[in-house]
């Protein structure tokens, strides 16, 4: 019996890799791919030491939308907090499709803890009301098993640009060392001034969209105090933005019509399977 149990763990593990799937999250829809070749290396080209990560994760197939931003404050209420200038502005651009903007840091956080917990103030990020900034996903994971969180620059890197066969990395989330073509790739170059509805571009190499152009995506991660931003927006034009060796760097209050986000989500759910059924495992293992 105990050999079935792992039999079938396993296979769970290996079905769920690069697949997508959706998520009714309080009531707002959510599509995810799953990132799998845990415990791969690192790059060394592009942005050198970014990429590893240890673990299988989801992350959002889309930038998140104006229509899943509405979902979540008139639920929840607008994001608030100190300090207040990461609060005060809402998105330029409207369209219920496209990447929600002037987002802070803070914002993205909040949102995160409400598709968690259901509460703004609970999940892996807790604000503190002098604007500190805590991050604790182990404890998050702990109380409520499934974690929704902002990405990592790791988890954000290799999403985009570690290739889905392990072989190694690509300039460009398309999965080639070739710039993205106008208008077939990615709208980046065809649709300068606005953002364009998320998905309206080709699939990049994991199953992901925009993570070439559309809005700047803030990471979970810090260098000196500043917020990492990756993926390149609407408003540039240069290939250069697009590729894996370029990052930009804001302060976690600042909000721009070009600053927007997309979720992860951890442990992805074939993990969650095997760890629930080592724990039947463990239970019988006692028991007899």
């Amino acid at each position: 019996m105990r050999k079935s149990i792992l039999l079938i763990a396993t296979v769970c593990v290996t079905a769920v890799i690069n697949f997508a799937s959706a998520d009714i999250i309080r009531e707002i829809n959510l599509d995810f791919v799953t990132i799998g070749n845990a415990g791969n290396a690192a790059d060394t080209g592009g942005t050198p030491g970014c990429g590893a990560v240890g673990y299988n994760y989801r992350i959002g197939k889309y930038e998140v939308t104006n229509a899943q931003w509405n979902a979540f404050t008139l639920a929840a209420g607008a994001p608030t907090g100190n300090p207040s200038g990461a609060y005060d502005q809402s998105a330029y651009y409207t369209g219920d499709q496209q990447p929600t903007d002037y987002v802070s840091w803070y914002e993205a956080a909040q949102f995160c803890n409400y598709l968690t917990s259901g509460d703004k103030s609970l999940g892996a990020y807790q604000l503190g009301t002098d604007g500190s900034i805590t991050i604790d996903r182990a404890s998050a994971i702990s109380t409520y098993s499934m974690v929704y969180v902002i990405p990592t620059e790791d988890e954000w890197y290799k999403a985009a640009y570690y290739k889905p066969d392990g072989s190694g990395y690509s300039l460009y989330a398309n999965g080639t060392d070739v710039a993205p073509i106008a208008g077939v790739e990615t709208n980046y170059y065809m649709v300068i001034g606005h953002p364009w509805n998320v998905g309206t571009g080709k699939q990049e190499q994991n199953g992901t969209y925009d993570m070439m152009g559309n809005s700047w995506e803030w990471n979970e991660a810090w260098a000196d105090s500043y917020g990492v931003m990756r993926g390149g927006q609407y408003s540039h034009c240069f290939s250069d933005y697009l590729r894996s060796t370029h990052r930009l760097l804001y302060t976690p209050t600042d909000e721009d019509e070009g600053l927007g986000f997309r979720v992860a989500s951890i442990p992805e759910p074939a993990t969650l399977l095997l760890l629930g059924l080592g724990g039947l495992m463990l239970q019988k293992h006692r028991r007899q």
